[in-house]
Parts: C-alpha cells; sequence; structure tokens
C-alpha cells in the first residue's frame, strides 16, 4: 500500500511539473514587459526576482491568461504599478516610457500607473499605448505630475476602451473630438489637468458613458447639449472651469444622474425648468456662478437631493418653504447671495439635515428654530451676516456653540421691572425678551468658528462610482 502511495504521488509531482514547465509566456510579451518594468521601477533586481512573471516568479500587478487556442501559450493581460500593491519597489525618480514601450502587448487589456511620474520631466504618451494595444479595455494614469503632453487623437484606436481615467497629471491642450468615437466607453476622467478649449460636441455620442469628470481644468465655452444625449449618466463633474452661458434644457434628460457639479464656472440663468426631470439626483452642486435668480420651484420635485450647494449664485427673493419637503437633504448650502425675507421654521423638520448654511445673505426677522434642531446642528448651523435677523437668546443655544452671530430680538416676555427674562415656549422654541434700554446695545452670542460645507463625502461618492 506505502509503495503505491508513492507512486501515485510521484506522478502527481511530475505532471504538475509539466504543467508548469509547459506554460510559458510569449516570447516577444515576456521581453516587452521586463524592458517596460525596467524602464518605471527604481529596484534593478526586478527581472532577477520575477523571471517568469507569469508563470513561477508571479508578480502582483502583473496577470495573465492563456490564449485561446494554445492553453500552454501566456499573454500578458494586465499591467497595474502603483503604491496601493503590497510592498511594491518605488518608481525611478526619472521613469520614462519610450516610444516602443507597448509595441508587443496586443492582448493587453488592463494598464493602470499611479502616483509614478512625480518630477516635472515631461514625459509623454507613447503612441504605441494607443495603436498597438487593441484589446485594451482599461487605461488609468492617476497621480503622475511629470506626465504632460497633449492627450492624442489616435486615443480613438481603442475601440474596446471602457475606462479612460487620467485626473491628476500634467496634460494640456483640448480635449480631443475623436473621443467621441469610444462608443464603449463608460467612465471618462481627465479632472484635475491644464486642459484648456471647449468640451467637444461629440462627446453626446459615446451612449454608453455612465461617469463624465472634467473637473479642475481651463475649459470654456457653453456646455453642448449633446450631453443630454447620455442616457446611461450617473454623474456629471465639470466643476473648477471657465464654462459660460446657460445650462441646455436638454439635460433634464438624463434620467439616471445622481450627481450633477458645475460649480465654479461661469453659467448664467435662468435654470431650465427641465431640470424637474431628473428625479435620481441626489446631489446639486451649482456653487458660484452668476445666476442671479431667485430659487427655483423645480428643486421641490427632486425628493431625492441630499446635498444642494447652491453658495454664491445670485439667489435673490425668499426662501421657500418647500425645502422642508425634501426629506433626504443632509446639507443646504444658500450662503453669499442676497436672499430676504424670514428664515423658514419649517427646515427643522428636516430629520437628515445636518449642515446649513445661510450666512451672508439679507435675511430678516426671528429665527424660529427648535431648541433641538440647533443643539443638533451645532457649528454646522451658520447664519452669520444677515445684519436684520434676529434671535431669542436662551443657554441651550450657547450650549449648542451656534454660529449665529444675530442680534437679539424683542420676545413677549419683557419684565417691567426692567430686568431681561428669558423662556421657552410650550413647543420647544427659543424665546426671550430684552429691556428696552438694551436696544442699541443688541447681545451677540454664540462662539466663533469656521463652518464649510461638508462636500467632502462627494470624493467617496465619485470614488463608489469609478
Amino acid at each position: 500500500m506505502a509503495t503505491l502511495f508513492f507512486v501515485l504521488l510521484l506522478s502527481l509531482l511530475t505532471t504538475c511539473s509539466s504543467v508548469s514547465n509547459e506554460n510559458s509566456m510569449n516570447a516577444d510579451e515576456h521581453r516587452a514587459l521586463l524592458d517596460l518594468v525596467g524602464s518605471l521601477l527604481a529596484d534593478s533586481s526586478w527581472t532577477e526576482l520575477h523571471p517568469q512573471p507569469c508563470t513561477d516568479t508571479p508578480w502582483p500587478g502583473i496577470q495573465c491568461e492563456s490564449d485561446i487556442s494554445d492553453a500552454d501559450l501566456l499573454h500578458v493581460t494586465s499591467i497595474h504599478i502603483g503604491p496601493d500593491l503590497l510592498s511594491p519597489p518605488p518608481c525611478k525618480s526619472f521613469a520614462s516610457l519610450s516610444p516602443a514601450s507597448f509595441l508587443h502587448f496586443p492582448f493587453l487589456k488592463t494598464f493602470s500607473l499611479f502616483s509614478c511620474f512625480l518630477y516635472p520631466n515631461s514625459v509623454s504618451l507613447p503612441p504605441s499605448l494607443f495603436t498597438s494595444t487593441p484589446a485594451l479595455e482599461r487605461l488609468v494614469l492617476n497621480g503622475n505630475p511629470g506626465l504632460s503632453g497633449e492627450i492624442p487623437s489616435s486615443v480613438s484606436s481603442l475601440q474596446r476602451l471602457r475606462v479612460l481615467s487620467l485626473p491628476q497629471n500634467n496634460f494640456h491642450g483640448v480635449i480631443p473630438r475623436e473621443i467621441g468615437r469610444l462608443r464603449a466607453l463608460q467612465q471618462l476622467d481627465l479632472s484635475y489637468n491644464h486642459l484648456s478649449g471647449e468640451i467637444p460636441e461629440e462627446i453626446g455620442r459615446i451612449s454608453s458613458l455612465s461617469i463624465l469628470d472634467f473637473s479642475s481644468n481651463q475649459l470654456r465655452g457653453k456646455l453642448p447639449a449633446s450631453i443630454g444625449s447620455l442616457q446611461s449618466l450617473e454623474k456629471i463633474d465639470l466643476g473648477f472651469n471657465h464654462l459660460s452661458g446657460r445650462v441646455p434644457p436638454e439635460l433634464g434628460e438624463l434620467k439616471k444622474l445622481v450627481l450633477l457639479d458645475f460649480s465654479h464656472n461661469n453659467l448664467s440663468g435662468p435654470l431650465p425648468e427641465e431640470l424637474s426631470g431628473l428625479k435620481q439626483l441626489q446631489y446639486l452642486i451649482m456653487e458660484n456662478n452668476p445666476f442671479n435668480i431667485s430659487i427655483p420651484f423645480f428643486l421641490s420635485s427632486l425628493k431625492k437631493l441630499t446635498v444642494i450647494g447652491l453658495s454664491g449664485c445670485g439667489l435673490m427673493g425668499p426662501i421657500p418653504p418647500y425645502f422642508a419637503s425634501l426629506e433626504s437633504l443632509t446639507a443646504l448650502s444658500l450662503d453669499n447671495n442676497s436672499l430676504n425675507g424670514t428664515v423658514p421654521d419649517s427646515l427643522d423638520l428636516l430629520s437628515n439635515l445636518g449642515e446649513l448654511n445661510l450666512s451672508q445673505n439679507q435675511l430678516s426677522g426671528e429665527i424660529g428654530f427648535s431648541v433641538e434642531f440647533v443643539r443638533r446642528l451645532g457649528k454646522r448651523l451658520d447664519l452669520r451676516g444677515n445684519k436684520d435677523l434676529c434671535a431669542k437668546p436662551n443657554d441651550k443655544y450657547e450650549e449648542a456653540s451656534v454660529r449665529l452671530e444675530a442680534a437679539a430680538c424683542l420676545g413677549p416676555g419683557i419684565d417691567n421691572g426692567g430686568k431681561r427674562g428669558v423662556v421657552e415656549d410650550g413647543d420647544g422654541r427659543i424665546s426671550s425678551s430684552l429691556d428696552g434700554n438694551e436696544v442699541e446695545n443688541c447681545c451677540y452670542f454664540g462662539v466663533s468658528s469656521l463652518w464649510t460645507l461638508g462636500f467632502q463625502g462627494i470624493a467617496i461618492v465619485v470614488a463608489l462610482l469609478v
């Protein structure tokens, strides 16, 4: 029995060894891979430690697949180099990409490079990356300030491309019109570069696009109406550019849109009523555009809104009471406008609201928020800079450290003896009184602190979408 077991074990080991030896990389791809990695990584021993990165000495950033017609032949299908790998070797101080870097990767599906070109040595994308990789589906180059030049029109050769993500690099020039030929593209991120010119109309031809991010560039001109044809779009971020003109009504056709960010541009009003069709919208970020309009009524129909950012938009007129019907709202920013009238008490009915900024407007009248609401928001409630707005002081306001900076109102509880009284209404709302002699020296209360609308959460959502 022992002899039989030994024979079977020896046979199994021989078979495994045979399989390992029979599987081999394509010679051209093997040589090209070692050359590419050698031009990027500072560790010169990489090729010695990983002479067979697809078989006996695998590398975590390299993936290979068997040839369809020859199972023993392996092709490189994924190359990933970045600090997220387990104990990765660093890139060279002056890493490079030669023009011939990608001539021998016909089966490559993914190429991703993170934080490798960190020095301004003007590395450009080699043409072979676009003309010799017909199987490429994901091209991700992120956080490479030394990667510069223009995005070539030959990018249109990558007909299988589903993800083109080139954020936080140093690309300049215009967005090539040929990019509209990438009909399989689902995610297009060119944010945080130095791209200029206009957004090409051809963008509207990429019908499968779900994420479009051109934020933090130097783009000018009008928003192309063709964007309204992107029926699969879930996120569009064009913030921090120099775009002008009006928001096209065609954008109301984006029925799947979750995030819309046109902040920090030069867009003008009015906003089209057609935007009422964005029933899935959760994040509306339009701050710092000279719309010069009243708050549009169509927002009342967007029941899934969680964040509204309309600060610095030249908004006029009163704050509409319909905000109280947006039950999912977590952050509302209407600061630095010309809003007037009173602050709707009904805002404190929003149980999910965690941040409210109405500062630097022309609001007036009494602040009627409940003590519970004021305590819950604390420093995330900002009503400063409204000189005709007044609050009825109460110790519980002070406990909440709310940043109101509003003069105290005269209330019904004035003590004829000239003493100041502070009372609380039966419904839990703040009320108080002041001696008439104190009117000219209105008190201020609340501690000093900076308040900023917490849009940092948007990055998390974007990351999840990507």
